[in-house]
């Protein structure tokens, strides 16, 4: 791979050269298969292949283009992350993509992150900057009113779109881009709210993980680094809370020393996939920096003014990069509830095409997510096409269904399930979708098996 100089895209070309070492044969081995799997895996070749995004280079590079198929699976995704976010007493919020660049001074992030930021632009004689984080937005809303005691813990949760400076030669699909949009939470608790927070925090994460599927995590505590503010107490404290809250759920972990943050400790948590490697996703940080940057306060019991305590934290890091990550884990084949299209009708004439018209505006009606194909195919193309598309439930649709009000059933997994009324057929996708399983066979929806992290 190409590399510049010193990181200086104006300086000399560099030819990078990776290399591994491996003790002994039967390692190179299962290392060199999962790099095959991970070539045919690839989400910028599935993006392409299965019409679910792309990065148009005429509008600028790690910019995302969600084409309908791509945009049917994130609103799956989004919706599902709200109502588990408001079913667990978050608020969802929305703030402004842009501020006056003020707001970042007092923040901290243009004097610590200004190489990650566009540049700034001029608005009727004020300077503005696009957003690169949220936590500041969230830090005025709590400032916008007096706040007692008895208001907190309070939690909101925004999936706030953010752009930073990506240089060209580090972008790649949606692993690293320029704008993304992230999953983004902040609670203000009291201190003694805290480790119950963070509890909350890690099970709410391993709820909404595992209905894509992960359930293997690695988590490692990040500790206070030499530079840092806040007083020792409140460190010790906060590492505490982190450290009470996986004990309580029984989960091991790693140490990071002195990998914290300057303004608090951290967890992170990395997901594993079906070919075994590890993504950081999922973040839960404490924060005693901006809350004194933004003069946080609420009113005690006693009356007194008390600083909150704020804890930063994101489940899937960003849309963009866990979509690639799922699109990875699943080869681009989808579960049924996040299929982009779950059912496609092949009818056989053009006399069953009205038919197959009305069962699939029957199941959209549902919720269901069923297309008719075109017919201007053989059929036996027709059925490579949804093959290749990786459709998850098919139906032939003949004079036959026609007459009889049925579909005959294909299950891409499991081949051929029968033929079945419409009604009883919708019902019953209807369930898998609602419980996030694949239909095996008619009357039987399996119930979906949760796992513990390791």
């Amino acid at each position: 791979a190409g590399a510049y100089w010193r990181g200086d895209e104006n300086r000399e070309m560099l030819q990078r050269i990776y290399a591994t070492a491996w003790k002994d044969p039967k390692q190179l081995k299962a290392y060199k298969k999962m790099m095959e799997e991970a070539k045919k895996r690839d989400h910028r070749m599935l993006g392409k292949q299965l019409d679910l995004f792309s990065i148009q280079e005429d509008a600028g590079g790690g910019l995302v283009f969600w084409h309908p198929k791509g945009a049917r699976i994130r609103t799956k995704i989004e919706d599902f992350w709200k109502d588990q976010h408001t079913s667990q007493g978050y608020d969802l919020v929305y703030s402004p993509h842009i501020a006056n660049l003020e707001l970042w001074k007092t923040s901290g992030h243009f004097d610590f992150y200004a190489e990650g930021m566009f540049d700034q632009m001029d608005v009727e004689n004020e300077v503005y900057q696009i957003r690169p984080m949220n936590c500041p937005f969230h830090c005025l809303m709590f400032k916008d009113d007096i706040r007692s005691y008895r208001d907190l813990p309070i939690r909101w949760a925004e999936l706030g779109t953010v752009y930073r400076y990506e240089r060209s030669g580090t972008l790649h699909g949606l692993m690293r881009v320029r704008g993304f949009t992230q999953d983004d939470a902040h609670v203000f608790c009291l201190p003694e709210q805290l480790e119950d927070e963070i509890v909350a925090v890690l099970k709410l994460t391993q709820g909404i993980l595992s209905r894509f599927g992960f359930n293997k995590y690695e988590l490692m505590l990040s500790t206070r680094p030499e530079k840092s503010v806040g007083s020792d107490k409140i460190w010790d404290d906060a590492t505490a809370a982190l450290v009470g809250a996986m004990d309580k759920l029984g989960w091991s972990y790693g140490i990071d020393e002195g990998g914290g943050a300057f303004y608090g400790p951290k967890i992170d948590l990395k997901i594993k996939d079906a070919i075994g490697r590890t993504w950081q996703c999922s973040t839960v940080q404490c924060d005693f920096n901006l809350p004194d940057r933004f003069d946080l306060d609420y009113i005690s019991a006693e009356g007194t003014k008390e600083r909150p305590i704020m804890l930063h934290r994101a489940i899937f890091g960003s849309i963009e990069r866990f979509f690639g990550i799922l699109t990875e884990n699943c080869a681009g084949d989808f579960p049924f509830w996040l299929a982009p299209v779950q059912m496609r009708l092949l009818p056989v004439t053009d006399a069953v095409y009205d038919y197959c018209k009305d069962v699939a505006a029957k199941a959209n009606k549902l919720g269901l997510r069923v297309e008719v194909d075109r017919g201007n195919e053989r059929l036996a193309k027709q059925i490579r096409n949804a093959e290749k598309g990786r459709i998850p439930v098919m139906s032939v649709v003949g004079m036959k269904e026609l007459e009889e009000g049925t579909l005959a059933v294909r299950s891409r997994k499991l081949g051929d399930l029968g033929s079945f009324s419409v009604d009883d057929l919708l019902a019953e996708l209807k369930q898998c979708d609602e419980a996030a399983v694949e239909m095996t066979k008619m009357g039987e929806v399996p119930q979906k098996e949760e796992e513990e992290s390791e």
